[in-house]
Order: structure tokens, then C-alpha cells, then sequence
């Protein structure tokens, strides 16, 4: 029985994004509100309903012991529609430089083809990526590059001249403009971050190519776009690799793209003991999988539920799920950003913060860093990495793809980087919060206002 149903309806008119790295900083609140709203009311035309599916997990219990990972792979596979493939390594990637790090060794090594997919595509030069792609072309390897209209808006035309003219294929998601290739559409952005190399080698989660992963920690720092970015990324090799690449050709097809060779086979040797997950949450097609399977974990849940996340915006349904959870008995802490390139956001989810902490959720903010990372630890056994925020612009409008990971083991350096993290941030303190200005309340109930389109 399919646990996704159309029970909640939320429609709006379309909205240029302004969550991940586009809204306007240091705006009042009020300013802010009547510039949303004017881009509403010019773009209306364009809006249509927002759906937001009811996840049903009625029924859904946690496993007896020894039983937890055959059931969470079950329920998992039943919630996402995705199977979990066996026999795969996977890699924890702490922020952007050893991301790219491990990118730069699979671009070396590949033989026959380079798949990128990427909201933003606009490399730092002290990462020579541009450069290796194009002597990979000289070399005779393939190159496909899928990049977002919006994300990338930024980067000069020349650099995917350059590419192009090697012999690159590069693909726009969702133009901007009238296109004769794909129906104008401002508000579906593809915010996947996907690269795959001979499918083989897949490096997913929530790092960008942008030159904000090359800035310094530096504590007077306030201004978001030159701080340091704290992100998370995992390599996998493996069997799984093959779901990986074809997702990234059902993307590229449906840009409709022009022709690109078939990928090559994923071999068929086993990497690792990790089971693994491509779940793909492509609201457009009406199966937002990454939110239906984080629901069901949280109901399966027994003693934590670990989750980090840039942008906090939770549909009802979510703010529930850890309600009752944390009300059970079960540790739920959340670590949330205490900077960030929306101030909009941050203070349209701390709107949750009092429920949240009543019921027993532990909230933490993260504090020296933009916290970028996307990703979910539960019962150190399931976790996920990924580009999908607890947000509804993940869940209803983006284009968004996570890794799910059934491996104690990473599951356990996934702890530690959590607790890393919460050893970074402050937690937010019930009482005092409860005494926060009535300003800043009237501030988040603003925000909150417009939350479907943050």
C-alpha cells in the first residue's frame, strides 16, 4: 500500500526562490514582505497550486531487536519507491574542500564519463575544475554538465563557452527566458548536487561548486557570503551508482537536452558492506520520496533522531512527526543555522522553535559558519546526505536528491560529526526564549506568513 496521499493542499502563486543563497540580506522584515509580494503579484500568471502530500504512517512501529534494519529497509523502500542496493563503500565529506578534493581524484581517474548535475556552477579558480574537465574532453572522455538557470545566474556566459567549445555537453535547467526547449517555468529549480564518474564513483549531498567553500573561519566576520560554509557530501562506490546516473539521464532528458550517450555499465563488483539509496524528490512529478522516507524514520524511530539541515522552514506534518516523537522518548535534537544568505528564512523557522521545545526537542543554532549541510542520523543505524533542506521549497517545488544509508558504521562518523556540530552551536534555551522581544516574534509570524515560498 502506497503511504502517499494528497490530504493538504497549499496553493500559491509561483514565486521567484528565495530560499537557498538568492533572498535579499540585511532588509527589514516589512520591506522584505512588500517586495515578495509585488514579485507575486508580477509573476502570478506563472503560480499555480502548491500540494503538499499527507505521508501516512499510521500503523508504523518501531522494529524488536534485531529487527530494525531489515524493517527500516522495508517501510524505506515502501515510502521512497526506491530499493536499497547492497555491496557499496561510502565516504563521509566534511565541507568543501575535501569535496572537491575527492572530486578532482575521480575526474583524474575517469575513462569514460563525467556527470555533473549542480545548482550552482561557478568554480573558485583555486580549484582548477574548468581546466580538468576540458583536457578530460582532450582525452576523449564524455562530459555532461546539468546546471540550474537561477543558482547560476551569476556565472559568465564564457565559462560554459569554454566548455562547450571542448566538446562538453552543457545543459541550463529551466532558463530564465523564453525557451523553445522547455516551458517557462521561474519557480522549479534543480537544486541536486550530483556527480558520477565512469558510473562508478557517485559524490552527492549539499555542497555547491561556488568559491564560498574556499573562505576562512574568521569569528568578526558577519556577513554570510564571506564566512565559512559548513556542508556535508559522501562518496559512494558501488552497485547503487547505476541509480545514481540514471536519475542524472531522467533530469537530462526531461530538459530535454540533446543526445548524450548511454552511460557506461556500473561494474559489478562489490565496494562495501553499506546499503544505499538514490531517493529522488522531484516535487513536478507529485512524489516528493526524500520527505515521504524522513517521515517514516521518524515514526519507526526508537532512541534518536539527529537532524541538521540550512534552511528550517517545516511543513506541518514534520514539526508533528518530531512532536511525537521527542514525546515518546525518543532524543530529538536539531541543529539549525544561525546565519545564513535568507534572515527570512532563520526567522520563519524559529516561528516553531516554542512548540518544538515543549514537546522536547533539543534546538541547537550553529554558530562561527554558514550551516549549509543537509542530513539525518536516526538510531545510528539510518541516515541520510543530501541537497533536500527541511523546508517546503524542497518538498513542493525544488528538484532534490539524497543518498539514504543503511551502515551503522557511517551512521556512527555521521554522530560524530553531529556532535561536532552541536559542540559549535548554542542551544536555545526554553525559558529565555519564551522572553525573547515581542518584535522578533512579530518578525517570525511575518516570515511564517509566506513559508511555502521560502
Amino acid at each position: 500500500m502506497s503511504r502517499h496521499e494528497h490530504g493538504r493542499v497549499r496553493c500559491a502563486a509561483a514565486a521567484l526562490p528565495v530560499g537557498p543563497g538568492r533572498a535579499p540580506r540585511r532588509l527589514p522584515a516589512s520591506l522584505f514582505t512588500a517586495l515578495l509580494a509585488a514579485a507575486l503579484l508580477a509573476i502570478a500568471p506563472l503560480g499555480g497550486c502548491a500540494t503538499l502530500p499527507v505521508v501516512d504512517t499510521s500503523g508504523l512501529a518501531a522494529a524488536g531487536p534485531g529487527g530494525e534494519t531489515q524493517a527500516l529497509r522495508r517501510e524505506g523502500e515502501r515510502a521512497a519507491g526506491e530499493r536499497f542496493y547492497a555491496g557499496n563503500s561510502v565516504q563521509l565529506l566534511a565541507n568543501g574542500e575535501p569535496t572537491y578534493a575527492a572530486m578532482t581524484e575521480a575526474i583524474l581517474g575517469a575513462r569514460h564519463r563525467i556527470d555533473i548535475e549542480s545548482y550552482e556552477f561557478d568554480p573558485d579558480p583555486k580549484w582548477r575544475l574548468v581546466d580538468l574537465l576540458v583536457q578530460k574532453r582532450r582525452e576523449g572522455v564524455v562530459v555532461n554538465i546539468l546546471y540550474d538557470a537561477w543558482g547560476s545566474s551569476n556565472v559568465p556566459a564564457a565559462l560554459f563557452d569554454r566548455l562547450r567549445a571542448a566538446g562538453a555537453n552543457v545543459l541550463e535547467y529551466n532558463p530564465l527566458r523564453p525557451s523553445a526547449r522547455v516551458a517557462l517555468d521561474l519557480n522549479r529549480r534543480d537544486h541536486r548536487k550530483l556527480f558520477v564518474v565512469d558510473a562508478r564513483v557517485v559524490i552527492t549531498g549539499g555542497v555547491n561548486i561556488s568559491p564560498v567553500y574556499f573562505n576562512h573561519s574568521n569569528p568578526a566576520q558577519t556577513d554570510p557570503e564571506l564566512m565559512a560554509w559548513r556542508d556535508t557530501d559522501v562518496r559512494i562506490e558501488g552497485p547503487v551508482a547505476a541509480r545514481f546516473e540514471a536519475l542524472f539521464m531522467e533530469e537530462w532528458h526531461g530538459q530535454n537536452g540533446p543526445p548524450i550517450p548511454p552511460p557506461p555499465p556500473t561494474p559489478g563488483a562489490l565496494y562495501g558492506g553499506a546499503m544505499v539509496a538514490a531517493v529522488d524528490g522531484a516535487p513536478v512529478r507529485d512524489h516528493p520520496q526524500i520527505y515521504e522516507a524522513l517521515l517514516v524514520a521518524i515514526a519507526m524511530a526508537q532512541h534518536s533522531v539527529h537532524l541538521t539541515t540550512g534552511f528550517f522552514v517545516p511543513t506541518p506534518q514534520l514539526v508533528h512527526a518530531l512532536e511525537r516523537a521527542a514525546r515518546r522518548g525518543v532524543d530529538v535534537a536539531v541543529v539549525l543555522p544561525a546565519h545564513s544568505t535568507s534572515s527570512f528564512a532563520i526567522e520563519a523557522g524559529r516561528a516553531y522553535y516554542e512548540d518544538l521545545m515543549e514537546a522536547g526537542v533539543r534546538i541547537y543554532e550553529r554558530q562561527g559558519a554558514v550551516l549549509h549541510a543537509k542530513t539525518a542520523v536516526i538510531d545510528g543505524l539510518w541516515s541520510t546526505v543530501g541537497s533536500s533542506n527541511l523546508d517546503w521549497r524542497s518538498v513542493v517545488f525544488n528538484n532534490e536528491l539524497s543518498a539514504i544509508i543503511l551502515d551503522s558504521g557511517f551512521a556512527q562518523r555521521l554522530e560524530a560529526m553531529f556532535e561536532y556540530d552541536v559542540a559549535h552551536s548554542t542551544r536555545v534555551d526554553p525559558a529565555s526564549w519564551a522572553r525573547r522581544p515581542l518584535f522578533e516574534k512579530l518578525q517570525e509570524w511575518q516570515a511564517r506568513a509566506v513559508e511555502v515560498l521560502l
